[in-house]
């Protein structure tokens, strides 16, 4: 009996779409040919096979074909890696044809580092599919250079060939979330290039941040080492040229729509100062979280592991005691807590920024979780007890804290680890890295 053999053509297209012209270019001549984008049409040539079943066998398969962006990163499939060539420059899917920009320059309308990133977000949350040739429902191409083109809400779609042009070179020490870090191969853009919106910083080191980007299969976020999990030294973060303060996009609710001053009255300044009771250990309100990003894009990036969120925690005092000093003030009117005058400041743009140089106090090395094991007596123990009580987790010490390792020092870690919103084996009672360093930051 003779055994079918499958082959697949990829077929020619007459479509003339951006996404299919850019196919024509980069794949090879199929010996038949049919209507439509090659993404969507297969042609399936049956035939029959002379060789017997068994000799199939013996048939090599074909190797795959390497992923442009280069090997794989340690540990991660290597479909982890965007592995499709990006498209090229066109107009808003549905809103005319052409190339994008204006003479004179390009247009780059304005938004802030909140509205970015919450446009990344959506699409992280909707899951849109990668796909070089298609658009999603707002108009832009779902590849790399299309999510960055929505995220900076650019009049058109780029390619990283030209979105260089809707920004401004920053260096590492000043890359705040917003900005876009972009790799293009000019010897071979088809082979690399990529780009990814930057997210903020994971940890005090700066060795990793937070990476929006659009990758097969879908629209992802995740810790990536900076710049990338490759050609990382070719990367160049970039600053959008059209951002806004926070403030100047705030619009309080009660007040119409119209963007009102720290006094209170209609003008071109932010939500008016609510007061002091809305800052400080146990508050949770929208005016803890909008305080957080406006520090976050003022400089304080780095007081942040997490968040801002609408939880008042330390890293919300250290940021806003930053922000303080940045202003030359000292004594009492460095207390980490925003009065009217720090609010304002914040709330209008107006002041100096916390320097790039300006980083968290040192925290002391991490001994290991050898040294925090029942029965364990050393200098850590009753460094840890010590800042536990500092931080207002002491209540658990009837006496002490000492050198000792015990029940107390135990559940006075559980409840740190709990006030971080961390359940299960994540708050277990044991100090690990992470747990040290939000203790003593």
């Amino acid at each position: 009996m003779r055994t079918p053999v499958f082959e697949e053509f990829d077929p020619a297209s007459d479509c003339d779409c951006p996404g299919c012209a850019l196919w024509h270019r980069f794949l090879p001549f199929s010996r038949t040919r049919t209507v439509g984008p090659p993404a969507v049409h297969r042609v399936l040539a049956v035939a029959a096979a002379s060789a017997a079943s068994a000799a199939l066998g013996a048939v090599a398969a074909a190797p795959a074909h390497a992923a442009p962006h280069g090997p794989a990163r340690p540990g991660v499939p290597a479909g982890d890696e965007p592995g499709t060539p990006q498209g090229g420059k066109t107009p808003l899917h549905g809103h005319g044809r052409g190339q994008t920009g204006t003479p004179g320059g390009p247009k780059t309308p304005r938004t802030t580092r909140t509205e970015i990133v919450n446009r990344a977000k959506k699409w992280l949350d909707a899951k849109v599919p990668y796909s070089m040739n298609a658009y999603w429902s707002d108009g832009y191409r779902q590849d790399c250079s299309g999510f960055v083109s929505m995220a900076w809400s650019l009049p058109g779609n780029e390619w990283t060939g030209s979105l260089g042009q809707y920004g401004e070179r920053v260096t590492k020490d000043t890359v705040r979330p917003g900005d876009m870090l972009l790799f293009h191969n000019t010897k071979d853009p088809q082979k690399g290039s990529h780009v990814v919106i930057f997210g903020g910083w994971t940890d005090y080191t700066h060795t990793y941040y937070t990476a929006y980007e659009q990758t097969p299969p879908h629209t992802r976020r995740q810790g990536t080492p900076y710049a990338y999990w490759s050609h990382s030294d070719k990367y160049v973060a970039y600053r959008y040229k059209g951002l806004a303060s926070e403030a100047a996009a705030t619009k309080p609710a009660g007040s119409g729509g119209k963007l009102i001053t720290a006094g209170g009255q209609p003008g071109t300044g932010a939500t008016p100062y609510p007061g002091a009771a809305y800052f400080g250990p146990g508050a949770n309100n929208k005016y803890v979280a909008q305080l957080g990003r406006i520090l976050v894009s003022r400089g304080a990036a780095a007081y942040y592991a997490t968040g801002p969120g609408p939880r008042w925690s330390d890293a919300d005092r250290r940021a806003t005691e930053a922000f303080q000093r940045a202003q030359g003030w000292t004594g009492a009117a460095v207390d980490g807590r925003p009065g009217p005058r720090t609010w304002e400041l914040l709330a209008t743009g107006a002041g100096r920024d916390i320097a790039a140089g300006a980083h968290p106090a040192k925290i002391p090395a991490y001994p290991g979780r050898g040294m925090f094991r029942p029965g364990a007596d050393n200098v850590y123990v009753a460094q840890l007890g010590r800042q536990l009580v500092k931080k207002g987790f002491g209540k658990y010490f009837t006496t002490g804290p000492g050198p000792r390792w015990g029940e107390p020092d135990r559940r006075a870690v559980e409840a740190f680890q709990r006030a971080q919103g961390w359940r299960g084996g994540a708050a277990d009672g044991y100090p690990g890295p992470e747990t040290w360093r939000r203790i003593f930051s």
